[in-house]
């Protein structure tokens, strides 16, 4: 089948061509891919059964942490096997309802991460700046309401982007990315894209911008109260608290808004550094956030070292099987 433009194809299906110019290192390019994606999938899994499983983790750090893994493995699983499959098999194609969707979880699911990582600001906010408070304001049922707000936010904005995508008429169906992202498809059309254009960047620099504001007068607010404290011990483990949400935020905004603007006006980087790019943006802070979380934060630290070591070591000897004396509780978690 010809790959060449056409005037109003209106297509059933389009081609992904991976990473142009790079064609030939696909089948390499692959393996790290899926190093990647299987370490990013281990790490999130195992958040996930040691918070749901541990008793002591039931708290709202953990729990927005568990909304975190579980929407790392959404945006990862809804790329990585498509890339996989197109470097490894040259299963290039992917139907219009296929991309449409992937085009869906992969923006909405970023909002709703974005939204995510602010209501962990929040919470930080809360245990560092309202300690006394902090257990009546940051409740079970408040974290549900915050995950459910930053999640009806996050995919009713995407809602009406994926409608205005598959209202278009097409002029070709080879999409030159390595996944369905919107402008790579909207480049595609060949009505009217203004529409297109206005609301995806409104739409993605408002959830940037008022989360980016809330998350750092979030910071700026706790970093007042820390230089405040008299004891050094205790600015340093607020510190130290913070510090793994504050390089989780950078992983996940930095390459975020490189990818969104460069797709748009950053006409002189080479596509397949940007595409390059843009596939590392759906891999690398999933695969990082439970590294990072894991290293930073003793309580997850503990757990996951306590779980490997009964599985491994007193389980298959039939061992008892005492569990750690639980963690001490305060406004500066470990």
């Amino acid at each position: 089948m010809s790959l060449s433009n056409h005037t109003h194809v209106n297509p059933t299906s389009f081609f992904l061509m991976g990473i142009p110019g790079l064609e030939s290192a696909h089948f390499w390019l692959a393996f790290p891919f899926c190093s990647m994606y299987l370490l990013a999938v281990l790490g999130n899994v195992t958040v996930l059964l040691v918070v749901a499983t541990e008793a002591s983790l039931q708290q709202p750090m953990f729990l927005f942490l568990s909304m975190l893994a579980t929407l790392d493995l959404l945006l990862c699983s809804a790329t990585v096997p498509k890339i996989l499959a197109i470097f490894w098999f040259d299963a290039s194609w992917i139907s219009l309802g296929a991309c449409a969707a992937q085009m869906f979880f992969i923006h909405g699911f970023s909002a709703v991460e974005s939204g995510v990582l602010l209501a962990m600001a929040l919470d930080r906010h809360g245990a560092i700046c309202q300690p006394l408070h902090y257990a009546t304001i940051l409740t079970r049922a408040n974290v549900a309401k915050m995950g459910a707000a930053a999640f009806l936010r996050g995919l009713g904005l995407m809602t009406p982007l994926t409608c205005l995508v598959q209202s278009l008429p097409y002029c070709s169906q080879v999409i030159r990315h390595s996944y369905c992202e919107h402008m790579a498809v909207v480049k595609l059309a060949c009505g009217d894209t203004t529409p297109n254009n206005i609301y995806g960047l409104t739409a993605a620099t408002l959830v940037v911008g008022m989360d980016a504001l809330g998350i750092a007068v979030s910071y700026v607010l706790i970093l007042r109260v820390v230089l405040g404290l008299p004891s050094r011990e205790a600015r340093t483990k607020a510190f130290s608290t913070c510090g793994s949400h504050l390089c989780v935020i950078l992983i996940f905004y930095m390459p975020a808004l490189f990818s969104f603007y460069t797709q748009r006006f950053g006409r002189r980087v080479p596509s397949h550094v940007h595409i390059l790019l843009a596939d590392l943006y759906l891999l690398v802070p999933p695969m990082l956030n439970p590294i990072i979380y894991g290293m930073k934060t003793k309580q997850l630290r503990d757990r996951v070292a306590w779980s490997i070591h009964r599985s491994l070591v007193l389980a298959p000897w039939g061992l008892p099987q005492h569990p750690p004396p639980p963690a001490i509780h305060g406004p500066f978690p470990s």
